[in-house]
């Protein structure tokens, strides 16, 4: 794709980095059968391809409009475009660069400004968000249905974190609303992983990985999260911490980027680049041990038909698709086949608030999928998809680790 971008951007490291990115583009379309909006909407500016032309309209130097920004917006970043691709075009960077100009140019609404506000200031803060969130569990029967349904249930009571002291040791990444959402998650990655001689730690004073405030157009606060987390983890790296874990593939998309997204700040490049490439999603590590805990597991084979719903995330951000579902089958977890299991469910961070018509839409669909076989439980690998899939159905969605924990305790018991 030719380009001619304006002065604006053309010799910024942004500017750069999106003229390579749209001279891959060949205008194939490969992307549109991939694309969960286009496959709702069937308009060309909501799907890749035409997001892509109005992100070039804009950095060639035409004004954004409101039309612009609503499309950008429609955008689940899910980035199956990406993995359907021949040319390699990396959308969601080019994605992250159009949004950023075109929300200096066009300017939100009170409201839309507003909420968004509200999402990036409430969710990135546990000592608001948990606080709220009991609130709204103990008042959930006075509220409107619409909120009603997106106050999710109390969450099972983690087991206990294991003691550890193992000379193998690794970070997690803890997150900002999964400890309240899903206390038993960590809790089961650190017993599992305990079990077969890793320690799992937790740093204090590490936040949100800033995936939320980056999608919410403060790229720049995102930064500072960002910058804030690598100070909290630095000196467990220093003392030898052999990775940085993380059980929410949402979260672990951001991490893997530190390194890119911090690449022009001489204070934190390196250090950024260092936390990028010690971020595993938990999955890759019990992949490499995976014979100790089969025979850790021995013949306690689990009971019942599991469904797997890979995140976007995972499948197409961190591109470990099918991974997870090989692990859980080698382990003797009978998996139930979804169909298009690699359209999104539609949460997307805070996308099933900003768009819950589309969000909904999706949902209902993801939902259909995975449980035409009747499975007693769903799985998956991420708290967006995982709170949010619950709040359709009345099966049990839980982390696929946790599933592994009750394995391992089952064993335990009747050893």
């Amino acid at each position: 794709m030719q380009t001619n971008l304006a002065d604006f951007i053309k010799d910024t490291p942004q500017g750069r980095e999106a003229e390579a990115i749209l001279r891959k583009c060949v205008h194939c379309g490969f992307c549109s059968a991939t694309c969960p909006t286009y496959q709702l909407l069937g308009d060309e500016l909501d799907g890749p391809r035409g997001r892509i032309y109005l992100m070039k309209q804009v950095l060639e130097g035409e004004p954004a409009t409101a039309k612009t920004q609503l499309h950008l917006d429609r955008c689940l970043t899910c980035r199956a475009c990406e993995t359907t691709c021949p040319s390699g075009v990396h959308y969601s960077r080019l994605l992250d660069i159009g949004r950023a100009v075109v929300a200096q140019q066009v300017p939100r609404s009170g409201f839309d400004k507003s909420r968004r506000q509200v999402l990036a200031g409430v969710l990135t803060r546990p000592a608001l968000f948990n606080p709220l969130l009991a609130l709204g569990r103990v008042a959930r029967n006075l509220l409107p249905k619409v909120l009603d349904d997106v106050v999710p249930d109390q969450p099972a009571r983690a087991r206990p974190w294991p003691v550890g002291g193992h000379a193998k040791r690794m970070l997690v990444l803890e997150g900002c609303v999964q400890p309240a959402l899903s206390p038993a998650t960590n809790a089961a990655a650190a017993r599992v992983l305990d079990k077969l001689g890793i320690s799992l730690i937790r740093a204090p004073n590490a936040g949100c990985c800033g995936a939320v405030t980056f999608h919410l157009d403060e790229q720049e606060r995102a930064l500072d999260a960002m910058r804030h987390n690598i100070d909290a983890w630095w000196p467990y790296v220093e003392q030898g911490a052999e990775a940085l874990i993380f059980t929410a593939s949402g979260c672990g998309v951001m991490i893997t980027d530190y390194g890119h997204l911090l690449a022009h700040d001489p204070a934190y490049a390196e250090r950024a680049r260092r936390i990028s490439a010690l971020a595993r999603d938990l999955s890759t590590v019990i992949e490499h041990i995976k014979n100790e805990l089969k025979q850790l597991l021995k013949d306690n084979r689990p009971k019942g038909k599991f469904a797997f719903h890979s995140p976007c995330t995972l499948q197409h951000g961190l591109k470990l698709k099918s991974r997870i579902e090989a692990l859980l089958t080698e382990l003797g977890f009978d998996l139930a086949p979804v169909a298009d299991a690699h359209l999104c469910c539609g949460s997307a961070g805070t996308y099933s608030v900003l768009q819950p018509e589309i969000s909904g839409q999706l949902k209902n669909n993801k939902i259909k999928s995975l449980t035409a076989s009747s499975p007693a439980q769903i799985l998956t690998a991420n708290i967006g998809c995982q709170t949010h899939l619950q709040s359709a159905t009345k099966l049990p969605v839980r982390h696929w680790i946790e599933a592994v924990d009750d394995l391992m305790s089952a064993q335990t018991n009747t050893s």
